[in-house]
């Protein structure tokens, strides 16, 4: 029986959808990928359903603002978060509609809180990422607000067997590095220690249920880091990988972790034969000699990062794509 909650040779999407018609891009979602649908995001419609606004709407009782430099924490909640979370509520709506019937595991994307905490300023202040107790405090708001998110999923679609949470982290590397800029944009705030960023991100898992993941489309992800605040698994661009990354990759296949391998590109291109998309997948498991038999179980095939920079069109036969090129998975290689 597989250690996962979803089918052999799966295939999923990232977040970002083209567009601002939610229930279209929801009957896309589903449309294409019914073994593993997801609630997209459709940052096109501006303020509040922007990745960083949509996951500051989950925050319990942190209210922010917009600012002419960004997201802000602010003093009550304003018509910035109200928009957020009106976007939200909408388009958990349409997935309610769109899932009628629909039994399996469904995934749901949340910045995560060091994204958040390097993006959104503090009252009067730098970023929120420069104060340590600022970030605990996110953190442990994020985390309240993720698990009511939740548990609203699952009360509208009762046939989900698993809710996987997509925490995104394209911020996590800078953050580990101290390449981060400060408000001003003068300076870069000192590089967070591994085991901080562990806490932080180990609060925000604990309260996303059975089989939390993060996601981050950025070079050298730390998946150690990952790892141990509680990743089950880890979703990457294939296309960003090094040899260098391997034993590090090979260390978190063996011990279970899920790899979601971004295969097709996020912006319309000419999208390539099955068994070329399924290729980076295949030689990878290959290369750290892992038996065929477990790939399609424990990789799932994933554009490379969201979708919102596509076309309509292609953002359909992307997903296509990917779902067609998951059943590569399973077959044998022959070597």
């Amino acid at each position: 029986m597989s250690d996962y909650p979803w089918n052999e040779a799966t295939a999923t999407g990232v977040g970002s959808h083209p567009g601002e018609d939610h229930l279209e891009a929801m009957r896309v979602v589903f449309g294409e990928l019914p073994a593993l649908p997801y609630l997209p995001e459709l940052p096109e419609r501006g303020v509040g359903a922007d990745m960083v606004g949509r996951g500051a709407s989950m925050l319990v009782e942190l209210p922010v603002e917009v600012q002419p430099s960004g997201w802000r924490v602010a003093d009550r909640p304003g018509r910035d978060a109200r928009r957020a979370r009106d976007h939200l509520i909408r388009d958990l709506d349409g997935m309610e509609e769109a899932a009628q019937g629909y039994v399996g595991p469904l995934k749901v994307q949340v910045c995560g809180p060091w994204t958040l905490a390097a993006s959104v300023e503090l009252r009067y202040g730098d970023k929120i990422l420069a104060d340590q107790g600022a970030v605990r405090d996110l953190s442990e708001s994020l985390a309240e607000g993720v698990a009511a998110h939740v548990a609203d999923v699952r009360t509208r679609v009762p046939g989900v067997t698993t809710v996987i949470v997509q925490l995104d982290e394209p911020g996590l590397p800078g953050v580990l590095a101290g390449t981060v800029p400060s408000a001003s944009g003068f300076a870069r705030l000192p590089a967070v220690e591994p085991e901080i960023a562990v806490q932080r991100l180990a609060t925000v898992l604990a309260a996303a249920g059975d089989f939390p993941i993060v996601h981050c489309c950025a070079p050298r992800v730390p998946l150690g880091v990952l790892r141990r605040a509680g990743a089950r698994g880890v979703s990457l661009d294939a296309a960003l990988l090094r040899r260098r990354d391997e034993d590090e990759i090979g260390e978190a296949v063996e011990a279970g972790t899920a790899l979601f391998l971004g295969v097709v590109p996020g912006t319309d291109t000419r999208l390539l034969d099955v068994g070329v998309v399924a290729k980076p997948a295949r030689e990878l498991w290959r290369r750290l000699g892992f038996p065929s038999s477990t790939l399609a179980s424990q990789v799932v095939l994933t554009p490379a990062c969201g979708l919102a920079g596509a076309s309509p069109r292609y953002a359909r036969a992307a997903l296509a794509k990917c779902r067609e090129s998951a059943v590569v998975l399973r077959e044998d290689p022959g070597e």
